[in-house]
């Protein structure tokens, strides 16, 4: 499984994911100048990153049901 450079990317991806909403997270417990700085650009990022996830998984998908891999 970790042979294949897809799952890899995916995994990669998604714990880019998972940073992105800790700190998000983490920002908006401690509230203040961070929070008020970096709220909505995290917010973004976050959301741009989990596009960039599910579009990777979706061709994970694609690409086993095609029978190339």
């Amino acid at each position: 499984m970790l042979q294949d450079p897809l799952t890899v990317i995916v995994a990669l991806a998604v714990g880019g994911v998972l940073v992105i909403l800790a700190i998000g997270i983490g920002g908006f417990a401690r509230g203040g100048d961070f929070n008020r700085k970096h709220g909505n650009r995290l917010m973004r990022w976050r959301i741009i990153a989990q596009a960039v996830a599910i579009a990777l998984i979706l061709l994970i998908v694609a690409v086993r049901q095609s029978g190339v891999f």
